[in-house]
This record gives structure tokens, C-alpha cells and sequence, in this order.
């Protein structure tokens, strides 16, 4: 309901038809605008359905701001962590190096080491060697002597060999023919 006394003249009375006209339409514009705000006011529903819109944009607002906020915290977050890969990435390497040179000189130690016991090893096989040679010189007979000798210079296919004629003999003995 709109004020009256505070834009216009007190209404006294029309001074003639023409006015009389004029105030009659002011008063339906008045009472038209007063009706309506009491309708608006009066609509329950449509005012609820504004509310609703209003809060609707606002929390369509507020869920783009958040998913903005969220995505920089996780560029943050990611930057962050790939930094501090970076840093453990390149104190492994370091930390690998020195593992490294310290593996290489004791791996050197060890090479000598194995080195010197494949010498030792192959002269005792040598001495070994000899030492048959000379027993199935003096202690085979004549005939063998040559077959021996082969058997103690070659010994992986003579044993190979012996395997072979071992088989053929259990398997005959174990099956013979009827």
C-alpha cells in the first residue's frame, strides 16, 4: 500500500469532471499496484519457487568456486609431491653411486680373490692329473695302458660313455629276452 501524504497534495475534491476522471485513474492505478503486491505476497508458492532459483544459482555458484579451489589445491598438492620425488629420486641416485663405487672395490677385492683360487685350483687338477698319469703308467697293463691314458686325459666323455654302457647293462639284465 503506497503512501499518499508524502509526494502529493491531500485529495480534496474534483473541481470539475476532467479531474474528477483524473483521480478516479490514479486511484485504480494505486489500488492495481496495491492488489498486486498483496498477490505477491499472498503467492506462497511462487515465492518459494524464487527462493529456490535464487538459492539454486547460489549454490551452482558456490560448487564451481569449490571444484575451482579443489582442482588448484591438487595442482598444488601434485607439484609438491613431484618435488619431493625429484629430491628422494636424486638422493637415491647419490646414495646408489656410493654403493656403487663402494660394490666395485670390493668387487675387485673379490675378483682377485677368485682369481687366485682358480690358479690354486688348476694346479692342484694338474698335479692331480699327472699324479694318475704316472700310477696307470706303472700299475695298468700294456694292453689298457693306452685306453686308460685317454680315460684319465678325457675324463667327461669316458664318463659319459661308462654311464651309457652301465645302462645298456642293468636294462638288459633287468629285461632279458625270452
Amino acid at each position: 500500500m503506497t503512501d499518499r501524504s508524502s509526494s502529493e497534495p491531500p485529495v480534496t475534491g474534483a473541481k470539475g469532471p476532467d479531474e474528477l476522471r483524473r483521480q478516479i485513474e490514479r486511484t485504480r492505478s494505486e489500488l492495481g499496484d496495491t492488489v498486486e503486491e498483496l498477490a505477491g505476497k499472498m503467492d506462497v508458492k511462487g515465492r518459494a519457487r524464487a527462493r529456490a532459483a535464487d538459492l539454486r544459482d547460489k549454490a551452482g555458484a558456490m560448487t564451481v568456486q569449490l571444484r575451482s579451489s579443489a582442482a588448484q589445491a591438487g595442482h598444488t598438492v601434485h607439484d609438491r609431491a613431484t618435488q619431493a620425488g625429484h629430491k628422494v629420486q636424486d638422493k637415491a641416485v647419490e646414495s646408489g653411486h656410493k654403493v656403487q663405487d663402494k660394490a666395485v672395490k670390493s668387487g675387485h677385492k673379490v675378483q682377485d680373490r677368485t682369481l687366485q683360487a682358480g690358479h690354486v685350483t688348476q694346479d692342484r687338477a694338474s698335479q692331480t692329473s699327472a699324479a694318475l698319469e704316472r700310477r696307470a703308467e706303472r700299475s695298468v697293463p700294456r694292453p689298457a695302458r693306452p685306453l686308460v691314458m685317454a680315460a684319465v686325459r678325457h675324463p667327461r666323455p669316458t664318463l659319459i660313455v661308462g654311464a651309457a654302457v652301465a645302462a645298456v647293462v642293468v636294462v638288459s639284465w633287468r629285461y632279458p629276452k625270452k
